[in-house]
Order: C-alpha cells, then structure tokens, then sequence
C-alpha cells in the first residue's frame, strides 16, 4: 500500500481550515444525512449490493463483519491514520476532503461513511441532489467540484441507471478516487498504475484473496454480475496475476480513504523539490543567423498547458490564453509557501548604446544554458514591451537571435492585455478628476452631497470608502443624515487646484501630438479647460504599483493611496479621495496574475509589467520573482533583468525593488558589449539606425581597454551593495579574440568574481553554458547584500547618496522648484520614502554625450515627484520629463 500512497493529495493544493467537516453551498434538498466515502459506478454498485446482501442474508445490518473482510477494513484504516499523522507532523493543517454527490435518500451509507471516514482522518463533503437528478444536474455539480480547490477527491453515489460515459468523464481524472474515468482505466491498461487511480473495490477483491491465501497464477476465474469500470479493472489486475477475470458483488466504502490518503500523499510529494522533467525544444542554429522573428517562427512551441504541468503548475492554477500563454494564480504562493527559494540573479548592464547591449538575450541565453544544458530548474522573468519602442527604432524585448521568448510577437503586441487594463484604469482614474472639479464648480453642497450619498430605496448609508473619507477628516458618524452643512460640505468638496494635478491619460502609442493638449473645450465642460498631455502607458503609477505589489489586497492600498493633485490648502489627494479604487483594482484584478511563456529551447518564462527604468524604477514584478522563486525550488536559479545600465536599473532593483519584496539577489550578471566600450573609450557616437563607424567593426584594443572604466566603474556600483558580480560579454561578429580576452581579463582585475564571453544570440543556450557554470560558483558564496541608504534619511540626503555613491558626482543642486516639492512631501509624510531617480540612460551624468566615467560634475534636480501608490519619491535630473 506505501508504492500507492503517493496519488489523491495531489490535489491537496492549500491546507484545510480546522473545524467540523465542510458542506458545500448546494446541500441535501432531498436527505439531510452526514457525509460518506463511496465511488462511482462500481460504487453505487456495490453499496447497492453490500445493502441486499445485508437485508437478504443471515447476518443483519448490526452483525459483525467476515473476519478476512474487516481484517482488510482494519488494515486500510489503521495504515490510511499512521500515513496521516507522518503527513500531518511536517504539515500540521493538513486533512484531505472527499466530496461525495449522492442522487435520492440513502441514510445509512451516509452514516457508515461518515464514521469510517473520521476513525480514518478525513473530511467528507455530501452534495445531495433529488432522486430523480438528470444527467446534466448531475454534471453541473461534478464540474463545480473539478474547480473546487479545497476538494481533492470526488465519488459518486447515484443510481445504476442514470451513470453514464457521459458523467463518468465528466470527473477530473486526478479527483477520480474510484477509477471510474477512461484516463485512469487507459494509464491502468497501458501499466502507468502508479499514475492513476485504480478501483478501491477491485482492489480489495485481490488483497482479500491475496491474503486469504489463494494463489492466482494460472486460475481461470469467473465473473458474475460486475460490468463496465469495474469489470475491465479487475480482468487487467487478475491477468497481471497471471489469472483470466473474475467479479466480486463486495464493495465496501472505507477503501476511497485508502485512495484518498494515496492521492494526498502524491500530493505532498510532489510539493517538494525536485528537478523538472522537462522537455526542452531542439535548435538547429543557421550560420548566417536569420532574422529574430524569422527564428521565432521556426520553431514551434510547446503547448502552455503542458510547460506548466512540467514545472509543477496545478491545472487549477493556469488561465490560459491562446496556446503559448497564460497567467498563473497568485494561490499558487499559498500552496507553496513553505518552499525554499532558489538562487535570485539580476542581469544589469554597462552604460549602453541607444542600439542597447542586449540585457535581455543575455537573460534568455543564460535560462536555456542552465535549464536545457545544465539541466538546472530556472525561470526568467522579464518585462512586458511597451508598444511604444516597439513600433520604434528600439523594436521589441523579447531578446534576439537563437537566445529569445517565443511567439515573438505574441511577447511584443499585446501579450494578454496587461498594459491596456493600466491604460483603461489610468485613465479612469483622470477622467474622475476632471469630473469632479466639473461637478464642485456646477453645483451647491447639499446637491453635490446628495449624488456621492444617494437614497436607494429609502435608505441612504456611506459605503466603505466614504467612511475611511469620513474618518481621515475627522468625522465619527456614520449616518448621513446626522452630517452638519459644515461636514457635509468638506465630505463632498475635494477643493482640487487644477494647476497642482500631477495624474496624466496615457496611451501605449509614440504619439508626440499628445504631448500638450487642452482638455474641456466642449460647451458641455462648461469653462473647465486646462493644459494637459497624454504620457506613455508604462509610466503610468499603476504599472509601477502592479510591478512592486505582493498581492490583491495591497495592490488595492497602494492604488488608493496614489496621489493625483493637491488640494488648495496642500493637502494631497488621492484616488481614495475619489472613490474609485475599486473600480480601478477590478480593471486590474487580471493584470496581477503573471504570465507565463517560453523560450526558444522550451524553458519557462515569466512576462510581467513593464516599467521604465529611466522615468520609473525598471524591473519586472515582485509577484513574478516570488512565484519563479518558489517553483524552481532550493538549488534552482531565477534570472531576472533591470533596464539600462546598472546605475539606474540595477540600483533600483536593490533599493526600491528588494526593499519591497525582502527578497535578497544572489549574484549580479553584469552585461557589456565590445561595441560599447569602444564608444566609452572615445569612439565615435552610436545613432540608431545609422551604419557603425569603422572603429566598432574592426579591432582596436587601445579604445577598448579605455572604455572599460565604464565597466569597472559599474562593477564597483554593484560591489556597493555586497553583491558578487559577473561579467557577461555579449559576443557580436565583428568582435576579435584579442577583444574578447582583454575585456574578460580587465573586468576580473576590476574585481569582477568572473568574466565570460557568450554566444548564445548565435547558437542558443549551449553558447552560454560557461556563463551558467560562472553563475552557479558565484550563487554559492554568501551573500553579504545591503542597502545603499537608510529610507529614514531625508530627501536631499538620499538623492545627494546616490548621486555621489553611484553616479560619481561632485555633489547635487535643486532647483527652488525642487526644493519647494521636497519640503511639501516632508510635511505631508512622504519624506521616509525610498529614491527613484528619473535621469538619462546614456551617461553617468545627467549629460548624455558625456561616455565612460564623468568626474566633478554638479548634478542637477529640475523637479521632485512622488509616486505614494508606488512607494518612491521620484526627482527629475537635468532635462529629463515624464
């Protein structure tokens, strides 16, 4: 019994709260029994059979059981506790439930199983539906059975007449406690019985005349009244016996614990970690190298469902989108909390060209190196492409050559539909502003008050969101009617001052003529017109909010506590005040949940928010690193990427990203390209779009090792925070060997931990396996990770750290704009928030033709913003906009 003691906890996807067993919402309407354990069609047919026998024989219902029989009863009952109690001592909640549809009055099994169901230690569920339930009444409860995740098997007790293959299929094969299903008797046929679930009566029928002594090899046996599920279970189990087939009219109900026990075991089992059996996709590398999107489409992806049953995704725990897509739920956390971590690597970079130095196929590269070669659990988690770049000169993120997450363009346009549900929440978000600066200037307090708190019925009551108003001005009541003209007055008025509104509309499109717009002209807005402009979708606060969240709930928080415009006395206002957060968090309930792709070598992918790194804080979300982290498991890697070089990606990913996750990187993977530090070195400038001056297609060493300040100066930004670095040199064609060995050389002197190059844009994975092995070294020594400055500093001295810790400068001035913003934030008590600074991606300084490691400048601060939802104070450096 131990080898089938691994089957139905599979399903036991969360621990069960403790109390009385559950009944579900659709309970008896024609019995009001307790709860059983009986099974399908065989089931219903033995329990049919164990109560004529009863009636018609000599031993009544009340009489001891055969001794061979309760010997077995015994036997499964005690083995199904002790199994138990082992399970329960690692996860104390722990306690599989048996969901049991019963069709008409049937009492007494109800009490038997109820019974022997909790002498064994399980939970029983009864759905008791009519006597006369049709087919389809009775596969409506069966699938909203499938879809319940704290049911982990599910047996049927209905009338021989009314089973069906119908019903019987209807069953999700891994909640098929009796094997009634054509997937378990098919994997029982074809020998995968450790992979299935086999009848509990036929089972019994072999262990009782297995232990009663009877020798089956070589006996003809004769079966007498058993037909369909059961009849082929037991002609498969006796002829392994070397037997032809038998029936048996004996069923007795206490076995599906047997089952159950089994199933949960599996379960727990396969919580634990282990290496992934996952098979990987072939590449077939072309010399020239084809166009990315004509290597994307060569190859052809493994369906979604089938990547994530490989990685130990639960079917209940996907959404899927199309056949390369889908999101996975956030319970997924819960059910794997007690799950160590695998290794946390961010891929950073050097200061790039605008051709960028290809961050993110380094990042693809190195999961398919260590998945598909090394054999190594790993994940990437990467953002989301904003449309914007995408139809630019930039193109797509979805990396390059043979190192790329597949459909291309599937990854590039779309996805499944996160950064439209920001644009739609966004700008709900503005309108309600504008609306209501419409709505205060057109009418009287009492109107005013009377639409926000409207009579229904009769009854006018605040609804949750205008209590926590109420109380954030110091009002405790919480009847309408009891508010003074003075409180319904300050409830109602916001006081917005149009000039102080910091929220935007956005739109995922490069369309410079939104850049300054004038909004209310119609006759209809009534005067209201200001200035506006539409920005980028992704620099939206809420992109910002979904990338940093831990959850629904705080997600929820953080989108009601962003701050929108001042009122005109200073005080902030936020969408809270507005009353649309959860309106707003309902457009975004989707979006949270990441989505889950793959690359070009069948390794998983994570592809979840979006945000700038030189306006925002440029990293992939929180919930995505979480869950990546947890499915790897101890001994796997997930690789993740920040934008742009590492004195603005990567100094966030440690400042603002791990401050809110608590998460702690393992290793940095530090990217440089040769072309680069040509440019670094004095090189000529780098135009997208434009040809490559000579100097970056033919070797010159001596402008090479002049730019690699850059590279030694970003691999001592990194060292700031403890954290071991890696060079990763991302090999182009035009590069020499000289080249290559005198960047890897100078990068270790630098204090790199290692320095190699990689091939993976022109060969896959196996290109960067020496990066794989260079990564897993450096993830083995500990961490010693740190934070640059305390977040209880003030504002300025924040800024004045990173702008002399990281980027070199001789020391920070602000603007009297500036400085006006830090000190209202101060007093509003915003001013212990981490810093996100919005400067250029293209230097060290503000400057962005100043290349390699500019020294004694002054670095400007034009404005400071806050992004409250978010969790950063955001200061504007130079010329820089949002």
């Amino acid at each position: 019994m131990s080898a089938r003691l691994s089957l139905v906890l599979r399903r036991l996807a969360r621990p069960q709260p403790p109390g009385p067993p559950r009944r579900l919402p659709s309970l008896c309407r024609a019995s009001s029994g307790g709860g059983g354990g009986c099974g399908g069609g065989e089931g219903l047919l033995g329990q049919q059979r164990l109560r004529d026998t009863q009636a018609g024989s000599s031993q009544g219902p009340g009489s001891p059981a055969p001794p061979a029989r309760d010997s077995i009863v015994r036997e499964v009952i005690q083995n199904s506790k002790e199994v138990l109690s082992l399970l329960q001592e690692k996860t104390p909640t722990f306690k599989p439930v048996l969901a049991i549809i019963q069709a008409g009055d049937d009492n007494l099994m109800q009490e038997v199983n109820q019974n022997l169901a909790e002498e064994a230690g399980l939970n029983i569920t009864h759905i008791c539906l009519p006597a006369e339930s049709g087919e389809d009444e009775i596969i409506d409860e069966i699938l909203k059975i499938n879809e319940d995740t704290r049911v982990h098997g599910l047996a049927l007790q209905i009338a021989e007449t009314s089973f069906s293959n119908k019903i019987l299929n209807a069953l999700k094969p891994e909640k098929d406690v009796d094997g009634l299903t054509d997937v378990n008797l098919g994997k029982l046929v074809r020998g995968d019985a450790h992979e299935c679930f086999i009848s509990p009566v036929a089972r019994a029928v072999i262990e009782l005349l297995e232990k009663s002594g009877v020798s089956l090899d070589g006996k003809k046996i004769l079966v007498i009244g058993a037909h369909g599920s059961l009849e082929a279970t037991l002609q498969c189990l006796f002829q392994r016996k070397g037997s032809m087939t038998m029936s048996s009219q004996w069923k007795t109900p206490q076995l599906q614990g047997k089952n159950m026990v089994s199933s949960g075991r599996r379960w727990l089992r396969e919580q634990q970690h282990r290496r992934w059996r996952l098979h990987c996709l072939k590449l077939q590398p072309l010399s020239p190298v084809p166009s990315d999107i004509e290597i994307s489409r060569a190859q052809t992806p493994k369906a979604v469902e089938i990547l994530a049953k490989e990685i130990g995704l639960l079917a209940d725990e996907i959404e899927i989108y199309g056949k390369s897509k889908a999101k996975v739920r956030l319970s997924l956390l819960e059910r794997l909390k007690d799950q160590a971590d695998g290794k946390y690597v961010l891929v950073a970079g050097i200061t790039p060209t605008p051709l960028g130095e290809g961050k993110s196929t380094v990042t693809i590269g190195l999961v398919q190196a260590l998945t598909a070669h090394l054999n190594v659990n790993s994940f990437a988690c990467l953002r989301q492409p904003s449309q914007g770049p995408t139809f630019g000169v930039k193109g797509g993120a979805a990396g390059g050559g043979y190192a790329q997450v597949i459909p291309m363009e599937e990854f590039n346009l779309h996805l499944t539909g996160d950064i439209h549900a920001i644009t739609a929440a966004n700008n709900l978000l503005a309108a309600a502003i504008d609306a209501r600066i419409l709505h205060e200037n057109t009418q009287t307090d009492k109107a005013l008050y009377n639409r926000l708190v409207p009579s229904v019925n009769g009854v006018r009551e605040f609804s949750k969101i205008q209590l926590a108003r109420l109380k954030k001005l110091g009002i405790n009541k919480t009847d309408p009617s009891a508010l003074t003209e003075e409180e319904m007055r300050k409830f109602a008025r916001l006081d917005i001052d149009p000039s102080t509104i910091t929220w935007q509309r956005v739109v995922d499109t490069n369309d410079r003529f939104l850049r300054k717009i004038t909004i209310g002209q119609a006759n209809t807005e009534k005067g209201c017109s200001r200035q506006a402009q539409f920005d980028i979708a992704v620099a939206s606060e809420i992109m910002a909010v979904l990338a940093l969240t831990d959850g629904l709930s705080d997600m929820k928080e953080r989108l009601g506590r962003m701050v929108v415009a001042s009122d005109r006395n200073g005080q902030p206002v936020t969408a809270d005040d507005l009353g649309v957060t959860g309106a707003l968090t309902v457009l975004m309930k989707d979006a949270i949940k990441p989505n889950l792709m793959q690359t070009l070598e069948g390794t998983p992918v994570f592809v979840h928010a979006g945000p700038f790194a030189n306006i925002a804080h440029g990293n992939s979300s929180v919930l995505a690193d979480k869950i990546a982290l947890k499915l790897v498991g101890e001994g796997g890697f997930v690789v993740t990427e920040a934008g742009f070089g590492a004195d603005i990606g990567m100094e966030k990913f440690f400042n603002i990203k791990c401050r809110a996750s608590g998460l702690v990187p393992s290793v940095v993977v530090l990217v440089a390209t040769v072309r680069a530090l040509k440019m670094h070195g004095g090189g000529p400038s780098v135009t997208a779009g434009v040809p490559l001056k000579k100097e970056y297609t033919e070797e010159n060493l001596q402008l090479v090792a002049d730019g690699c300040c850059n590279l030694e100066k970003q691999i001592q930004i990194a060292q700031l925070f403890g954290v071991p670095v890696v060079v990763a040199l991302n090999v182009f064609k035009t590069d020499t060997r000289a080249e290559i060995d005198l960047v890897c050389e100078l990068a270790k002197r630098a204090g790199a931990f290692n320095a190699v190059p990689c091939y993976h844009w022109s060969i896959g994975g196996k290109g960067s396996v020496d990066l794989a092995w260079a990564v897993r070294e450096a993830a083995s020594k500990e961490s010693r990770f740190q934070f640059l400055y305390d977040v209880q500093l003030p504002i300025v001295e924040k800024i004045r750290t990173i702008a002399q810790c990281v980027y070199g400068a001789k020391d920070i001035e602000l603007s009297p704009e500036a400085q006006s913003k830090i000190d209202r934030y101060t007093e509003q008590g915003f001013g212990n928030l981490p810093i996100c600074m919005a400067k250029t991606h293209l230097s060290l300084s503000h400057q962005p033709d100043k290349k390699g490691v500019p020294k004694g400048f002054i670095l400007p601060i034009s404005d400071v913003r806050a992004s409250i939802g978010a969790g950063f104070i955001y200061p504007l450096v130079g010329t820089v906009s949002v």
